[in-house]
């Protein structure tokens, strides 16, 4: 394992590689490694001849202070479980200042709408943080392949457009979400839930999955009030919301349109955590 914390040094390494012929991988991450990070990693390093993980917990991303605060840091043991995959990967784990030259702050980007909807709206400048950050690694690590979870789904289409806008040949390679045994999506917040809302939270996949029984039958809407009514009626979770979209631009759907394809996109509460999960219906 080989690990850089100075862009200019992993850009000269990686140089080195691209020159002899090399493809390479680039898993970002934010840290806090599961199983679900892994399995990126995993097929990165299948598809490619050398593989980057970045850790690096990006601040522009964040619309809340105490949620970068209490963002975990597990940097010792994120370390181990990528040894445990291959002990060739290389991380890239820099701090802000070097990143960033100094000046943190986001760039503005347009990406015809899909910026706008659903957690657009309701974490103003989140996208425009993790394009930043997303450009930035792009543009240091240069990549073959870059490997992004489907949990994030609405992030993985901004990606898929900041490549095509910025002109990069980048191949986005979209991962399925990994799953807890009880259903729910792993996501490294999962750690900071208390045992009483961890045993609630796969409520969340389980009426997801009755969403997409209900899809070929019921309304839209139908299957909006159903989601609504389940959650007002828990103890526990509180709904921020639930939409149902098209994939290609993530526009709120009122009714099905032939040959669209669709997903169900919810954010729940746990407490003072935020989960997000999504479902295809298809």
């Amino acid at each position: 394992m080989k690990i850089f914390q100075r862009k200019k040094d992993l850009s000269k390494y990686l140089k080195s590689l691209k020159n002899a012929g090399k493809s390479i991988g680039f898993v970002p991450t934010m840290g806090a490694l599961h199983a679900g990070h892994l399995a990126l990693v995993s097929k990165s390093l299948n598809d490619n001849d050398v593989s980057v993980v970045s850790i690096f917990v990006n601040p522009t991303q964040f619309d809340n202070p105490d949620d970068l605060k209490k963002y975990p840091r597990t940097y010792k043991a994120d370390l181990d479980a990528l040894k445990s995959l291959d002990t060739e990967i290389i991380v890239y784990y820099p701090d802000a200042e070097d990143i960033y030259d100094g000046k943190i702050v986001s760039e503005s980007f347009d990406f015809d709408g899909l910026e706008h909807e659903m957690e657009g709206k309701y974490r103003p400048g989140h996208f425009d943080g993790v394009a930043t950050i997303v450009k930035k690694l792009f543009e240091i690590i240069k990549p073959t392949r870059a490997y992004f979870g489907e949990k994030d789904f609405q992030q993985l289409q901004i990606i898929r457009k900041l490549v095509t806008k910025e002109k990069m040949e980048i191949i986005i390679v979209p991962v399925p979400i990994f799953r807890e045994r009880d259903g729910l999506a792993m996501s490294s917040r999962n750690k900071r839930l208390t045992e009483e809302f961890r045993k609630t939270a796969p409520f969340i996949y389980k009426t997801l999955l009755i969403t997409k029984q209900m899809w070929k039958e019921h309304s839209i809407q139908e299957i909006k009030n159903f989601v609504t009514k389940r959650f007002n009626e828990h103890p526990l979770l509180k709904l921020e919301y639930f939409e149902i979209a098209d994939e290609k631009f993530l526009k709120t759907a009122n009714k099905k349109i032939s040959g669209n394809k669709y997903r169900g996109f919810i954010v729940v509460y746990a407490g003072d955590i935020r989960l997000i999960d999504n479902i295809a219906y298809y």
